[in-house]
């Protein structure tokens, strides 16, 4: 069972929940978006499953993909994940096991770029958790990458070989030049591309259970 990743980073707002605005909730004013945010009690680390439950809490129809249903104990001493690891165990697993009776649709499989490039054709968008620390963005004026996803005079995690968990959301891709699109809620003022064989890396990385949030922007 098993597999803590899902913190995008320990920010209720600007990786995680920014994430789920980019995604699709962006015409919700502040007070609302936080209010949910309260009410679902996502105010410190937000795991993917959170993000899953905030999409159920709007009416939005999502798909959640991950290798791991619940908490993999393996991640324990982990950087990334040992701060509050402990504290987020129990919560986390109770998520995952009461998502069928709440309507939040979770699936252990397997996911393939043809997958995600037929969800992005088809107008939608997905939030994906990826090592930070591993992708970059090829439009970013040298040497400036992606992998430093926090705002100015934060901890830049490219200067770490650790895994160092972020959410982002595809946008789109161009099949003939093999890059994909996507948005970093850090940065809410451009749009990002890379690689997919980057972005493959990225998010394949151990520590993200190659977690997808599908989310389908005609509920």
């Amino acid at each position: 069972m098993g597999a803590p990743r899902r913190l995008g980073h320990e920010d209720g707002g600007g990786g995680s929940g920014g994430a789920a605005r980019a995604g699709y909730l962006g015409q919700l004013d502040d007070s609302e978006f936080e209010s949910a945010l309260q009410e679902l009690r996502l105010t410190r680390s937000i795991w993917t499953i959170d993000l899953a439950y905030l999409m159920r809490h709007f009416g939005v129809r999502h798909r959640f993909c991950t290798q791991t249903l619940g908490v993999d104990k393996g991640y324990k001493n982990q950087s990334f994940y040992r701060k509050h690891f402990d504290t987020e165990e129990t919560r986390v697993n109770q998520l995952f096991a009461q998502a069928k009776a709440c309507k939040v649709l979770v699936e252990k499989c397997a996911v393939s770029v043809q997958d995600i490039q037929e969800h992005l054709a088809q107008g939608h968008v997905a939030i994906v958790l990826v090592n930070s620390g591993v992708l970059h963005c090829d439009l970013c004026s040298s040497p400036v990458k992606y992998c430093c996803f926090a705002p100015s005079g934060h901890h830049c995690f490219c200067r770490t070989p650790d895994y160092q968990g972020h959410f982002i959301v595809l946008r789109g891709y161009n099949r003939a030049t093999s890059c994909i699109f996507y948005n970093n809620p850090a940065y809410a003022d451009r749009m990002c591309s890379t690689s997919i064989s980057n972005f493959e890396e990225a998010r394949t990385s151990y520590g993200t259970d190659e977690d997808i949030l599908f989310v389908y922007l005609d509920s």
